[in-house]
């Protein structure tokens, strides 16, 4: 497959090759999104879906401008061009200037293969390895497309470290602790060690028609159920049957499940897990409340923040919120030493850089983990934007929420500066450090609104994103 972004961002990279100022150290990002569910993306079976999947992925790259608000020296490569307006909206916000913006010519979704591919993008980074003592290499995930690409720079002569990444024999530990079936694997191993680590009670199969019957007897048993594929993404290739959902009868239960999975072929080709349906208590971190960590090249292990998430009622992921508060002390201990030890593992394996683990909480009172994100993820930029604006204490001094598909007015649609006059009177406010930071101009080009918002209080974040809200109509 070769589907390539249908987007005017396709044309020639035109960025100049950076001059000899010799700098100690260089960053190079890359914004390979894609990348992380590559296999997955291939196997969606209807080519618009999978084109919107791309492209989806694409335009979050400017989004992803503000995970580097500290940054200096950056070279920041992404699929989809950010617009002057919007990189000048950016460095106000955050104060950074010395970010060069790099779009490879050809988007195909493998953005590293697209840079090897690139014979301008290659030069850029070429120089800045001669001009530097070393590049340090930063992916959004650590694909094989990524480790290819630092093989590549290192057979020309050029010291790149990869802080965030595992060594190739290592690269494994990516995909497996990513995966549902290998976080599952992990909890099974390791419950006799940490008790608390524990799924919802589940199964793994190797076809929609095993699937279908182990899931129809447990939706008849438990009046839910849940069936993932072994790596989706962002919602895709997760169904959940809550109560009335489907037939009470099991031939017809199963006959209405297998359908739902003879939608896509990536139902066949990957392992399905199929989970009991946990009733969740909303009133706690959202019931799915997460925690993010870093594991640096030394070994050494960084919680960086705790969250709930914003997901919508089919699972699909929207933000985030963070406050000391989201979650209840005694709860959030509970699962920031769960989390320790899922760090251990994957550092005695071999991982490096960010990962978090998703939780959810039941009713009942009872804690599950339901993944693990091996990767940046959804809430990292935010996390380094509240260390700019707010500081490291953020967590205690400032409620914070993000959306990244935020929902626009039927019917309008909205330019980058159109949004800026709308919203302007909900900006934040560096003195109070309290408002509105839009975080993409991209993602309008599909009638959604990214932003994150900051307030001293729960009820001041709400009433700033109900403003804002109030605004766009």
């Amino acid at each position: 497959m070769n589907d390539q972004e249908e987007d005017p961002g396709n044309s020639p990279n035109n960025t100049p090759v950076p001059q000899a100022v010799v700098r100690p150290e260089t960053t190079v990002y890359i914004w390979n999104m894609s990348e992380d569910v590559w296999p997955f993306i291939q196997a969606i079976s209807d080519a618009k879906a999978r084109r919107h999947e791309i492209s989806e992925n694409a335009y979050l790259g400017d989004r992803e401008l503000f995970a580097f608000s500290s940054e200096e020296h950056c070279i920041f490569i992404t699929p989809s061009p950010i617009t002057p307006e919007f990189f000048s909206y950016f460095q106000q916000v955050t104060g950074r200037k010395d970010i060069t913006i790099v779009v490879p010519a050809k988007h195909t979704g493998e953005v590293c293969r697209d840079i090897e591919n690139d014979k301008h993008v290659m030069k850029i980074l070429k120089q800045a390895g001669k001009i530097s003592k070393r590049l340090m290499l930063v992916g959004y995930t650590t694909s094989t497309q990524l480790l290819h690409l630092v093989d590549v720079l290192r057979g020309e002569g050029i010291t790149v470290f990869t802080s965030e990444a595992p060594e190739w024999e290592d690269a494994w530990t990516v995909n497996f602790f990513g995966s549902k079936g290998g976080i599952r694997q992990l909890a099974q191993k390791s419950s006799a060690l940490e008790p608390d680590f524990k799924m919802a009670d589940g199964l793994i199969c190797s076809n929609p028609e095993d699937a279908a019957k182990i899931a129809a007897k447990k939706y008849l048993k438990n009046s839910g159920v849940v069936v993932k594929t072994n790596k989706g993404h962002s919602g895709a290739g997760i169904l959940i049957f809550r109560p009335g959902d489907l037939p009470k009868t099991y031939v017809e239960c199963e006959q209405a499940i297998l359908a739902k999975l003879s939608d896509d072929s990536y139902w066949k080709m990957f392992p399905i897990i199929i989970e009991d349906f946990v009733a969740l208590n909303s009133a706690v971190g959202g019931g799915c409340p997460s925690i993010e960590f870093r594991i640096y090249k030394s070994g050494q292990i960084d919680f960086l923040y705790m969250c709930g998430m914003r997901l919508t009622k089919d699972g699909v992921f929207h933000g985030v919120e963070i406050a000391d508060d989201v979650v209840p002390h005694k709860l959030a201990t509970m699962m920031v030493d769960t989390g320790f030890f899922i760090a251990e593992q994957y550092r005695e394996a071999g991982y490096r850089g960010y990962f978090d683990v998703d939780f959810i909480i039941a009713k009942n009172g009872s804690v599950f983990v339901t993944e693990s994100n091996v990767r940046r993820t959804g809430g990292t930029y935010v996390y380094h934007l509240a260390q700019r604006l707010i500081g490291k204490e953020f967590m205690y001094q400032s409620y914070i929420l993000s959306n990244t598909q935020g929902a626009l007015p039927e019917g309008k649609n909205f330019t980058f500066p159109e949004i800026m006059a709308k919203v302007s009177p909900v900006f934040f406010d560096k003195k109070t450090k309290e408002g509105v930071v839009i975080t993409s101009e991209n993602i309008l080009k599909q009638h959604q609104l990214s932003y994150v918002i900051f307030g001293k209080t729960k009820k001041r974040a709400i009433e700033i994103e109900e403003k804002m809200q109030q605004l766009l109509i």
